[in-house]
This record gives C-alpha cells, structure tokens and sequence, in this order.
C-alpha cells in the first residue's frame, strides 16, 4: 500500500510539474508573440541576439550584391529557396531575409529599387551535424548561418527576415517569423502523467480488491 502511495505521489508531481512548465511556456510564447506583433523600430545600433531576438524593425535601403539560396520546403509552395541578400541602410549592411521563391525563378532577375522592409530581427539556429555542406558553386545553401552568411555577403552578423517589404516583389513571398517552431509539447506531458497516475490508482484499487476477495 505504501509502495502504491509513493508511486501515485511521483506521477502526480510529474504531473503538477508539467502543468507549471505548461504555464511558463505558454507566458514565453504570448512575450515572444508581442515581441513581433510590437511597432517597428529603427534598427539597434548594436543589436544582441539575446535581448534583441524577434524584435520588429522598419527599415530602408537598396539591396545590394548577390542572392544567397537557402534551401527550403514550406507546406504552401513545396520546395524552394529563400532569398538572403544585403541590405545597406543607414550607413550600415545587414542580412536581408526577402522570402520564398519557387524552384523555377532561381536565376530569374530581381529590382534593385529602393525599398522599405518591415520586419524582424532573428539569428536562426538551423545546423546540426546532420546538415550538409552548402554548394556555394550552385549557390545552394542548407541552413540560415548567420555568421558565415554574412562572412559571404560582406555584412554585419545581424539578420532582418521580412514581414512585408515596399514595393514588394510579387515572386517573392514573405516566409515572417511566428511561433509555430517553438515545440510546447509540455500538454501533452501533462495528460501522460495525469493518465498514468490514474491508470496506477485503477490498478492498484483492482489488486487491493482481488487481495480482499482472496482473504475472504
């Protein structure tokens, strides 16, 4: 009985901790969902990308130098690349993430017009050790590196992707951050420990009757 008791006791912790966990991650993503939902501002002069990941920013610039090619599949379009390029603006040169294109429009040209770009800062953690390595001759990139990138394009190690861009390209399509990557499985934790501890009380109540019938 008291072995029953301390193992009921553990998965009700287990899952009294989860529903905490549940509660800060959710406070996390509705803070991190403010962040980029927040009015733009100009772009820091020395952005951190602890402090300043997300931050919403507008700003305006000509694009300048080579499209970098990062592979990638959305459940929209299929595969494709996103479009990274540098941005000059105020004085200053920063990773551009433009968005989506197809396959077909790799070597399509693009405006180098003026633009103005609202959108939000981001140092993406893409690699693994599974990641390939890029082809730069094919100019097919596996990963949003930030510090390599910028090593390629000749800019500073800070990226803006692109929320909505003025005038905007239309074989461009914006790929904005949101939350949708950031795993909350901390639910589902919830329900499996829950459900295991009254899978345990069931249980032990059904041997606690069988012990009774054979005593009897």
């Amino acid at each position: 009985m008291i072995f029953s008791l301390v193992v009921l006791a553990v998965l009700v912790s287990l899952g009294n901790w989860q529903v905490r966990r549940l509660n800060e991650k959710r406070a996390y993503l509705d803070e991190i969902e403010a962040m980029i939902d927040a009015a733009p501002v100009f772009l820091p002069a020395n952005p951190d990308p602890d402090v300043d990941r997300f931050r919403a920013v507008r700003a305006s610039g000509r694009l300048t130098g080579p499209e970098v090619h990062v592979l990638v599949s959305t459940r929209g379009f299929g595969a494709g690349y996103r479009v990274i390029q540098a941005f000059e603006t105020q004085g200053r040169r920063a990773l551009l993430d433009r968005g989506f294109i197809r396959l077909t429009d790799k070597n399509r040209a693009r405006g180098t017009e003026p633009i103005t770009v609202t959108g939000n800062l981001y140092w993406p953690d893409e690699t693994d050790r599974f990641t390939p390595e890029n082809d730069l001759p094919a100019n097919i990139w596996y990963a949003r590196d930030v510090p390599p990138l910028a090593a390629q394009l000749g800019t500073e190690e800070v990226m803006i992707i692109a929320r909505e861009t003025v005038p905007d390209d239309p074989a461009i399509t914006p790929l904005p951050i949101d939350t949708s990557d950031i795993p909350n499985r901390h639910l589902e934790y919830v329900l499996t420990w829950y459900g295991l501890a009254l899978t345990w009380v069931v249980m032990s109540a059904y041997f606690l009757h069988r012990r009774r019938v054979k005593e009897t």
